[in-house]
């Protein structure tokens, strides 16, 4: 049985309780989330891991780490560096994109490193193999996508993304839009493509039954994603978003119904102002399923720095509601990440995560602030550095300047306003 399944008959398992125990929250209580379709273990049910995690309402907020070979980078080593990276860096789930090399290989060191759960975008793969088979990578058909979902199961993978909204009503919708940027999303533009060339519905749409019995019996979470989400906020929150949010719904409703787990991908480039908006949207259209959003990115002015455009709206995003966030690095639009984009993208995203965190109350983000706060208020400069976020760094700038005073920081030196107050207090 799956997850969602045994919350169905009330039973409480293994790994509820083991994540339970993580978020501090009673096994029961997660249950229960799961049970009413509002949080997901994205865990294969044949993959074996160290760190689960659970996404949805009232838990901590996540992280999501992509990685993957590209058809101009597609060196192994470099991506198990960066999927060493994220995990160092606190990401709770990663993503294989790749679509250079041997993408079964790829997918089996990902597997065998990861200590997280790993999702994967199934029609990358179908593509790659058409292109491979035919020479043409529109060229596939159901079943081509029902045997790439069947192995990538079978190998372990936890979560899919797949572009069932994409169909000839959101399509329509798009067209009348006339929007700026089109579809940004490349497993969103792959279908439309193939629906174009072929004209028939999508199949992933019209196979969705097929692909929740592969779902169903390797317990395999769906990750509905937002092919058309928008890749301008001068698109944000357009008809042709919501219409594919409402067709996405619809799915997950199906797709609880069978007992597979599912959530709900989301923008994408979305102003300040249409965050909350997006979030209540999904909360509504989806009945509460866990809402999966990258960044968003609040701005589109600063390639180089969109890992801070996508933390700006993911801190205020998780803080409405939304249960994952995708980081962004700061390659993002420009090329294809580096280690250190990977390790920045993480950073900045966990912030993000963790600021919207406190808003929410959530009890372990909000103790983690309070020791981090007595360390600075008592000058242990050791334990600061143990609890930041980011330890490594913290560590690099306290050892990289000497004060005069061992106590404080060449920041403000004698001047330190903690140790001036301390005097006070003493006299």
């Amino acid at each position: 049985m799956t997850q969602l399944e045994y919350a169905k008959k009330n039973i409480v398992t293994g790994i509820m309780r083991k994540v339970a125990a993580l978020e501090g929250i009673k096994p029961v209580q997660l249950m229960r989330l799961i049970r009413q379709g509002k949080a997901v273990i994205p865990l294969n049910k044949y993959h074996k891991i160290k760190k689960p995690c659970a996404v949805g309402s009232t838990l901590a907020t996540k992280i999501n780490a992509n990685i993957g070979t590209s058809t101009d980078e597609s060196r192994f080593t470099d991506e198990i560096d960066k999927l060493k990276a994220a995990i160092r860096y606190g990401a709770d789930a990663l993503m294989d994109l790749s679509v250079g090399g041997d993408l079964k290989k790829m997918r089996q060191q990902v597997l065998k490193y990861s200590s997280v759960p790993v999702g994967t975008v199934p029609v990358y793969e179908v593509s790659v193999r058409a292109q491979e088979k035919y020479n043409n990578f529109i060229k596939f058909n159901a079943l081509d996508i029902l045997d790439v979902l069947n192995e990538q199961a079978k190998q372990g993978v936890d979560f899919f993304t797949i572009h069932c909204g994409v169909t000839n009503r959101s399509l329509k919708a798009l067209e009348k839009q006339k929007r700026l940027m089109g579809v940004v999303s490349r497993g969103g533009a792959i279908i439309a493509r193939w629906m174009d060339l072929h004209n028939q519905e999508n199949p992933f749409y019209t196979h969705f039954e097929q692909i929740l019995d592969i779902a169903n019996k390797y317990d395999v979470t769906l990750s509905l994603g937002d092919g058309l989400r928008p890749g301008s906020i001068l698109d944000a929150t357009d008809k042709a978003q919501i219409t594919e949010l409402k067709i996405l719904g619809a799915l997950a409703k199906r797709a609880k119904a069978r007992g597979v787990q599912v959530m709900i991908e989301g923008p994408g480039h979305v102003p300040l102002d249409q965050i909350k908006k997006n979030i209540l949207l999904e909360k509504k259209y989806c009945d509460g399923a866990p809402f999966y959003v990258l960044g968003p990115l609040v701005t589109d002015i600063a390639p180089g720095y969109d890992h801070i455009t996508s933390a700006i709206g993911g801190a205020l995003a998780a803080g409405f509601g939304a249960d994952f966030l995708c980081y962004v690095t700061p390659a993002e639009h420009l090329r294809h990440p580096t280690v250190k984009d990977v390790r920045e993208g993480v950073i900045a995203s966990r912030i993000a995560a963790h600021s919207g965190d406190l808003v929410k109350r959530n009890k372990l983000a909000i103790a983690w602030d309070r020791k981090i706060s007595v360390a600075r208020k008592t000058k242990d400069w050791k334990k600061q550095i143990q609890m930041s976020i980011d330890p490594d760094k913290a560590k690099e700038y306290r050892l990289s300047s000497k004060p005069s005073l061992s106590d404080v920081c060449t920041m403000c030196g004698k001047y330190c306003s903690i140790k001036l107050m301390e005097d006070c207090s003493k006299k």
